[in-house]
């Protein structure tokens, strides 16, 4: 059984980072208003799905190694630049070509594209060292060593609580998203101008990763 107010702390704490505004919901944000509802939701399950084998990664000891070998980490990171500009570069690419129409939800964004939006948000929080080292650094001050369940225990049932707190405060983001987008999915243009503003996004969030 879990220390109670540790628990209740581990909630308080990982609501209220759920909540603040970051990369994450910046990337959630982004796949809302450039695909639509149904891509936001499937970004939040994407970083759910990473919350749970950050955990597993941190549980087994290979999360430490970024944190002890530099190089590990750099290679880490530039693997998650890359990759965030490669995928805005792609949404700036597509957006210059014909719309079409095998979308109910976006006309020029077909199915096979949304259906990619969970692996990319998952890649994309997996190849962020900085998560595993958040991973590393907070879960563990919840864990308590006068319990007789194992802390590898406790750091599990955690790390596996985390995303499933996040998960309902990156739903209401993106219903919040959906809903502003929304005025603007009546007009193409508008449409394919957000399509290039999201890959810029992408772009200037992999230069917040290697910068921050």
């Amino acid at each position: 059984m879990l220390n109670p107010e540790l628990f209740i702390s581990f909630l308080t704490v990982s609501l209220l980072l759920a909540v603040t505004p970051g990369p994450s919901n910046a990337f959630l944000m982004a796949q809302t208003f450039a695909k639509g509802k149904s891509a936001g939701i499937q970004s939040a399950l994407g970083f759910a799905i990473a919350g749970v084998l950050h955990t597993l990664l941190m549980v087994l000891g290979l999360s430490a190694l970024l944190k002890t070998n530099p190089t590990a980490y750099n290679l880490v990171l530039w693997l998650g630049a890359i990759y965030l500009v490669y995928l805005g570069f792609v949404s700036i690419k597509d957006s210059f070509q014909p719309a079409p129409l095998d979308s109910s939800e976006k006309p020029h964004v077909s199915t096979k594209k949304q259906k990619n939006v969970t692996v990319q948000a998952m890649m994309t929080e997996l190849l962020n060292p900085k998560v595993a080292m958040f991973f590393i650094a907070f879960i563990p001050q919840f864990t308590d060593v006068s319990l007789s369940l194992s802390v590898t225990y406790q750091l599990l049932i955690f790390g596996l609580l985390y995303p499933v707190f996040a998960f309902p405060i990156d739903f209401a983001y993106v219903q919040f998203g959906d809903k502003i987008a929304g005025y603007f999915r009546a007009n193409p243009r508008v449409q394919i101008w957000i399509d290039r503003i999201t890959g810029v996004i992408f772009i200037l969030l992999a230069v917040n990763l290697l910068l921050g």
